[in-house]
């Protein structure tokens, strides 16, 4: 028996399903990405003739979300690319990326909303509190069903979470956008366009803080939200035969999928394959982590984690 013994698995057969984007999703992206296109250019006109900058910021709000749509849907096709020599894992992590930048998208275009609302402060325009109503009344309806489409997918995957904000934000924003042009109507509170806008504002930033942040973990390849580092150290650390373990690391390779590479210490030695596929198994179906590489060693020699080299053990 040797000291070391290497056992790498993808299990591909079992979860195939994580490396593509469901038909009815790429559907999804191109029906929100038509309607929120035509939307934008009807909003954008119309909140110009009416002098509204509610209007005008949503729109160039919803652009943002088109472009942030289709860097989504790019990213979620670029994930699909099978792995090759230069890119071993594939292109997995586009979908990363694409949820950072949607992120860090949406709060610039916050700062530019906001920017032209504080400046309307000083002298607040004459609006068409109709027009205004009228176009937000649609808004509502569009991003609503624009959100609607992501709902299911928004629970397994980031990326995806990042649309389904975009247009869930759009929706609450057209409501209070149309209720402001209902007041607009029957007062003469012009000011109310850009305090609705800094409120537009504060909800985005709200909604987007919480991407942001994951986002921004998972590309400085932080464990996943949803794993528990200690719990998996512990389930490994009460396999039969396994005394210890070191260099457990966690990681997103996207935003749907997770890896995880550690050694164990085994002083009986290699255990046999079917010992090994049932940590792998358990690991994906209790953990979510479909990508492992466990290495076996019988602890014979002192082993350390480079980057603890002050510790024989790491979790």
């Amino acid at each position: 028996m040797t000291a070391h013994h290497k056992h790498h698995t993808h299990a591909h057969s079992e979860h195939h399903h994580s490396h593509s984007v469901p038909k009815s999703q790429g559907l999804a992206f191109a029906s929100a990405i038509v309607l929120n296109t035509a939307f934008v250019i009807v909003e954008f006109s119309y909140g110009f003739m009416a002098n509204s900058t509610a209007l005008m910021a949503d729109a160039g709000h919803n652009l943002s979300d088109v472009l942030g749509l289709l860097l989504a849907w790019g990213a979620a096709i670029l994930s699909r690319k099978l792995p090759n020599e230069r890119y071993t894992y594939g292109l997995r992590s586009t979908s990363i990326m694409a949820a950072l930048v949607n992120a860090m998208f949406l709060l610039v275009a916050c700062g530019a909303i906001a920017w032209e609302a504080i400046h309307r402060f000083s002298q607040p325009p004459l609006v068409a509190g109709l027009t205004v109503t009228v176009l937000a009344g649609i808004g509502i309806v569009i991003n609503g069903l624009s959100a609607w489409l992501f709902v299911k997918g928004s629970k397994t995957d980031l990326n995806i979470r990042g649309a389904y904000l975009h247009m869930a934000a759009d929706a609450m924003v057209s409501l209070g956008v149309a209720l402001a042009g209902i007041a607009m109507l029957y007062t003469d509170w012009f000011w109310l366009d850009p305090v609705v806008s800094l409120v537009i504002v504060l909800v985005i930033v709200i909604s987007t803080w919480g991407l942001l942040r994951e986002s921004m973990q998972l590309a400085l390849v932080a464990v996943p939200a949803h794993i528990d580092v200690s719990e998996v150290a512990t389930y490994l650390r009460q396999c039969q035969g396994v005394t210890d373990l070191h260099d457990l690391h966690v990681w997103g390779m996207s935003t749907t999928e997770s890896a995880l590479t550690t050694h164990l210490v085994m002083p009986a030695g290699y255990p046999g394959d079917a010992f090994i596929d049932t940590i792998v198994k358990t690991l994906k179906e209790r953990f979510s982590i479909q990508h492992c590489t466990l290495q076996v060693e019988q602890g014979t020699t002192h082993h350390a984690c480079a980057l603890h080299p002050s510790s024989s053990t790491h979790s």
